[in-house]
């Protein structure tokens, strides 16, 4: 990204939209949302990820000459909007839940205050940008719960979606839990682990398994990790990974770290037997590894079958979310300012999941005091204020019947959106990958075992204040009453 203009990663109709709010003399203060609307892979939850890129992207967002010439070819674009276009800067407010954040369908990821041709010109990119990094995070994040505890390392590079899905990929991915990468750019860029061991190709380059084995032990003495599937993992990889090791180990030249990697066959079977092998040569230590096409649910399946590994390698099911391959997140109209007053705007449907939330809101997380645990979401208007030292009582919006009350200091309350840009200056200083990654895992720990479950999970109420609720009601009759 830092080689490249983003300016014109847009839509086409964002661009004839602006020159219309333009020809018209519009250009008032709005608000719009992002959020989405269910969590990828049946999950209970999501991980917000990508604001980093959203910043660097709003920061330079600059339309340069060649920009304009292109823009002027099209010969749909008059002088008088590409002469405002060479001089345009993002002016706004955005405000937006930090990365690594646990997050629920409905909620405003990010909201953008900003005159509505700026709103309306970084609507793509915005998409673009947080659908797929929180889409990736999420997707590790299901992973790295299902490994319970043991190390998961992101290999998707080579599967990935083009360059930037693999470096920008493995970013998310270590946000969501992993615990580095194999892809060396992503590690540079970021400040991440980079992590792997050696392909079938190093052993078949040799006469012998046994000789490509003792050549790799003799380069890498600290981390000797053995690829052991490349003829067959039992009768030979193994054996001549004992081998080696019993080697070393006889010449007091033992690695720090070493072990075996299994690429492929029934790594449950496998995985007892190597390690069966491994503890009856005396190499309790060595760890076992294992990649090959692995998600969250054949690693919960393998885990059950106790199977003997220690880490994962995770790739193409990782790096695409191939079973959820999009996040689905939206950028919504929600207010607009006229004679200094925020006006609600909402979007109606057929389906009541896909009617917006209006007006200008903000976000309470609600955590139940004695557990820390999440009790539920509430968006309200951003001029209501709520204290734990008030009785709260919490409603469902499409089941109002079903309701909370919670007791005064029973539980706790903290904003989510945070403040990125103030009047298109950035006032937000992006944390490392790495701290992201503790914060998220920290995130985590306040969900319920329920919510994290990978089939069937308990989903995390998002409310809405009995004010937001009335004035949504009240836009829908006003929308609808022409109808009777």
């Amino acid at each position: 990204m830092s080689k490249q203009n983003l300016t014109l990663l847009t839509d086409f109709y964002e661009l004839t939209m602006m020159q219309g709010y333009f020809n018209n003399d519009n250009n008032d203060t709005v608000v719009f949302d992002v959020f989405y609307r269910s969590n990828p892979s049946g999950g209970g939850y999501s991980i917000c990820a990508g604001l980093e890129q959203v910043i660097d992207y709003i920061k330079n967002l600059r339309f340069k000459e060649d920009d304009i010439e292109y823009l002027r070819s099209l010969k749909i674009f008059d002088e008088n909007f590409l002469s405002y276009l060479k001089d345009f800067r993002f002016t706004g407010d955005v405000y937006a839940i930090p990365e690594g954040t646990v997050v629920f369908p409905m909620e405003p990821l990010m909201k953008v205050i900003a005159p509505i041709m700026e709103a309306q010109l970084i609507e793509t990119a915005i998409l673009n940008i947080i659908n797929h990094q929180s889409l990736i995070a999420t997707k590790a994040s299901r992973v790295v719960y299902a490994a319970q505890g043991k190390p998961v390392m992101e290999f998707g590079l080579r599967r990935a979606q083009g360059p930037d899905a693999g470096t920008l990929g493995a970013r998310a991915a270590v946000i969501g839990g992993c615990i580095g990468t194999s892809n060396v750019l992503s590690a540079k860029l970021y400040d991440m682990p980079a992590l792997g061991t050696h392909a079938h190709s190093w052993i078949m380059s040799f006469d012998d398994e046994l000789t490509a084995f003792r050549k790799y032990a003799q380069l890498y003495p600290q981390n000797t990790t053995l690829l052991v599937d490349t003829y067959d993992t039992l009768r030979s990889g193994v054996p001549n990974a004992i081998k080696v090791f019993t080697e070393l180990r006889d010449s007091g030249k033992m690695p720090a770290k070493y072990g075996i990697r299994l690429d492929s066959g029934d790594l449950a079977y496998l995985s007892k037997k190597a390690r069966k092998m491994l503890d009856a040569a005396g190499f309790k230590e060595a760890t076992i590894t294992a990649s090959s096409d692995l998600d969250e649910y054949l690693i919960d399946s393998l885990i059950s079958q106790d199977a003997k590994i220690d880490s994962w390698g995770v790739g193409t099911n990782l790096i695409t979310s191939r079973d959820c391959p999009s996040f689905g997140g939206v950028y919504k109209l929600a207010a607009i300012k006229r004679d200094g007053v925020f006006h609600p705007k909402i979007k109606l449907s057929e389906n009541q999941f896909k009617i917006t939330n209006p007006g200008n809101k903000k976000i309470y997380r609600i955590y139940e005091k004695e557990s820390g645990k999440v009790k539920a979401d509430l968006i309200t208007l951003v001029e209501e204020e709520f204290s734990s030292k008030n009785p709260l009582l919490l409603f469902d919006p499409h089941a109002t019947w079903k309701k909370t009350y919670l007791e005064p200091d029973t539980y706790t309350l903290r904003e989510l959106l945070v403040p990125i840009f103030i009047s298109g200056e950035c006032v937000y200083q992006s944390p490392s990958v790495m701290d992201i990654r503790n914060y998220c895992a920290k995130e985590q720990e306040t969900l319920w075992d329920e919510a994290r479950r990978l089939v069937n999970p308990h989903n995390v109420y998002v409310d809405l204040s009995n004010k937001l609720y009335q004035m949504k009601q009240q836009l829908l009759d006003s929308y609808t009453s022409y109808k009777y």
